[in-house]
């Protein structure tokens, strides 16, 4: 195995991002480090495939990265009933939230991020050459992110997902600066991520191991391999080489191992259940007191949590209706999770105001400034679930504390 970073003069004039050669196993990888919002890495990208015969082309996208680029009307295939009822509101909010972020960049630059992406598969199927996705699927990498740090940590990393929903301020100069060297996903989840050892493993270390093990299985996998273009992210190309060189254990093992989802951990459970219990006894302990003390801490609870979930549902813009559901809802939201009341206010509202053709296609602009969440209605339902879910968490802590003073 060898690494070179040496390049012929005329490729080295041509090529403006930073490049390294890795051979393994008879195979010689010339791993090209873009910026995802940098016309030069579009162009080094041409240079490239101009200048050498390539047996494959992989690119840090994985599949339904790849299709939603690909086909970027996708989205009107979301069937929002099914993504609230399975509990996927968070994953595909948080791909919005990317798209979002993405549309702000286009909009600022004036170059579409992944644009290198785009043009490595091109100019890939033009010449009938394989494209191979190597990238992990960003559920995996999002949901292993999430289970990768605390509950504190993870409320913080969801505000900040929920942030970026909501805010439409031009990209920094120095998120620029640091997309230019780093990873879209990085970017996206902000400074909070640069400065969590734990988040920065599973959104960018992981995958480095991840890529470099698919690059090995799909060179095994297909005959006469000898020349791979791997178009990557900057942030991905020392991290990416290093695996290349070094890794030993079969490439099918290392991507199970960094795919598996961690188990849950019970201490949601058991808060859960410790919850209820909690309501339940504080409700009998009081009428066991008299029936107006039992009565008011019942009406406490009552008409705090529905009223915190109700407005937390009205902050969404959600129907009159919606918000009447809200407020039913949030008081057994902690007694019963089927009846959360973030998934039944986002279902009221979207029985009520179905999203149209329009709205579905109109989502990948909305989504880029905060009056188009609220405009759209496919992004509006989105909203509602979780400031309802939100105001309802808030009203269920006062209410608490509330029915504690009330009873001791």
């Amino acid at each position: 195995m060898t690494e070179s970073s040496e390049l012929p003069e005329s490729t080295a004039t041509l090529v403006a991002q930073p490049l390294r050669d890795v051979e393994r196993d008879g195979v010689r990888y010339t791993i090209l480090g873009t910026a995802h919002v940098s016309q030069a890495s579009v162009d080094a990208v041409h240079a490239q495939i101009a200048a050498h015969d390539f047996d494959a082309v992989a690119i840090e996208l994985c599949e339904s990265r790849y299709q939603s680029m690909r086909d970027p009307d996708a989205l009107a295939k979301l069937d929002l009933i099914r993504v609230i009822r399975d509990g996927k509101v968070g994953l595909v909010a948080a791909n919005l939230a990317l798209a979002g972020y993405q549309r702000r960049l286009s909009e600022q630059l004036g170059v579409e991020p992944g644009a290198e992406m785009k043009a490595a598969w091109q100019l890939a199927e033009a010449s009938n050459t394989p494209v191979w996705r190597i990238d992990r699927d960003v559920a995996t990498t999002l949901k292993r992110t999430s289970a990768a740090v605390g509950f504190w940590d993870r409320m913080m990393l969801m505000s900040g997902v929920l942030a970026s929903l909501i805010v439409d301020d031009e990209v920094g100069k120095e998120d620029i600066e640091r997309l230019k060297e780093g990873d879209m996903l990085e970017s996206t989840f902000g400074e909070f991520a640069r400065k969590r050892e734990s988040l920065y493993r599973a959104l960018i270390a992981e995958r480095d191991e991840y890529m470099a093990a698919a690059l090995r299985q799909q060179t095994a996998a297909t005959a006469d391999i000898r020349h791979v273009l791997v178009v990557i992210g900057a942030g991905h190309l020392a991290g990416l080489s290093q695996h290349l060189q070094t890794d030993q254990d079969a490439p099918a093992s290392i991507q199970e191992r960094l795919s598996v989802l961690p188990p849950s951990k019970p201490w949601g459970t058991w808060i859960t259940l410790a919850l209820t219990a909690l309501v339940l006894g504080g409700f009998a302990y009081g009428f066991s007191k008299g029936v107006d003390i039992g009565g008011t801490v019942l009406l406490q609870w009552v008409l705090v949590t529905g009223s915190l979930g109700a407005l937390g549902c009205l902050a969404a813009g959600g129907h009159p209706l919606s918000i009447v559901g809200a407020f039913l809802a949030s008081p057994v939201t902690p007694l019963h999770p089927a009846l959360a009341s973030g998934t039944v206010s986002a279902l009221i509202e979207l029985w009520l105001r179905k999203p149209t053709v329009a709205d579905f296609h109109a989502l990948r602009d909305d989504v880029g400034s905060m009056g188009g969440w609220w405009r759209n209605r496919v992004s509006r339902v989105l909203l509602n679930f979780f400031l309802t879910s939100m105001g309802t968490a808030i009203g269920v802590y006062i209410a608490g504390w509330q029915m504690i003073k009330a009873l001791f």
